[in-house]
């Protein structure tokens, strides 16, 4: 499980670094499970669920992505809801339009250009769901799904199907993927050329997948490092600075939230444009 306040973490790590030198326990906090740990006020098991004898179980980072959705469908609702009501938009209705307006503006349209209009409540979608996903594992006791590349290569994959799609709309299925390579390639080095060009259709979302990934788990390790030193060297003269670096990672994961929610979203984006608009 992924601790996002210091005191959480710190009751842990005596727990479980208690007579221990080793770094393992810090694969047992960044794991998925089928519990969530409420500590001290206990713990919460989650159904185990089996389907033609798949195992299907309900994990906490499950649950968590869940509430996720399930609170920005309300704050999108009730937002929406007060936008209608008001001709002049305030508050919570009044945050949400500067950020579909930067997300429309500064990312969307720049990157896709002409009929960007089709594929803006997707990336809006994308954004918000990350950004709020992000923000979500800053909660005590929460989870940072993000931080589980299941759920980022999930977000890569849909990205890659809509990419193809708006490539293939635009240009018909032979025109797209003859659009990919060059026009006035020397025939010695076609073949090679497609080649590359084919596992250039994977590595993007690839990419996305692991930068995602890699930036939101790395904060959650470094801070549980930081703490772990602590009761590993068994001296409290290390505290005052690894409490310290602590706070910094926190308040840094705020930012790196939304960075990486915009890098997901504008990348996107990109890769869309591109497909729609390809140069021969």
């Amino acid at each position: 499980m992924f601790y996002n306040n210091v005191g959480e973490v710190v009751a842990d790590t005596v727990k479980q670094t208690a007579g221990k030198s080793d770094s393992g326990w810090i694969l047992h906090h960044v794991m998925d499970s089928n519990s969530i740990d409420f500590e001290p006020f206990g713990t919460l098991h989650l159904p185990h669920l089996q389907l033609f004898g798949m195992d299907i179980s309900i994990t906490k980072e499950v649950f968590f992505m869940w509430v996720v959705a399930a609170i920005l469908i309300a704050i999108i609702y009730i937002g929406s809801r007060r936008y209608k009501k008001s001709l002049i938009p305030h508050g919570l209705s009044n945050l949400i339009e500067i950020m579909i307006l930067f997300v429309r503006d500064e990312i969307v349209k720049p990157t896709i250009g002409k009929g960007y209009e089709k594929y803006l409540p997707y990336l809006l979608s994308t954004f918000f769901f990350i950004l709020l996903c992000n923000l979500f594992g800053l909660i005590p006791y929460a989870v940072t799904v993000t931080g589980n590349i299941a759920v980022t290569a999930a977000l890569a994959m849909i990205t890659f199907f809509v990419t193809q799609f708006s490539g293939i709309k635009s240009h018909g299925v032979v025109g797209y993927f003859k659009g990919l390579v060059p026009s006035g390639m020397p025939v010695a080095i076609l073949p090679l050329m497609v080649l590359v060009e084919i596992l250039g259709l994977f590595t993007k979302p690839f990419a996305l997948c692991i930068r995602l990934f890699a930036n939101m788990i790395a904060g959650h390790v470094v801070i549980l490092s930081l703490l772990g030193l602590i009761f590993i060297l068994q001296t409290a003269w290390v505290a005052p600075v690894s409490i310290g670096f602590t706070l910094f990672i926190e308040l840094l994961e705020l930012l790196v939230a939304l960075i990486q929610a915009y890098i997901f979203t504008i990348l996107s984006s990109l890769f869309i444009g591109m497909a729609m608009h390809q140069e021969h």
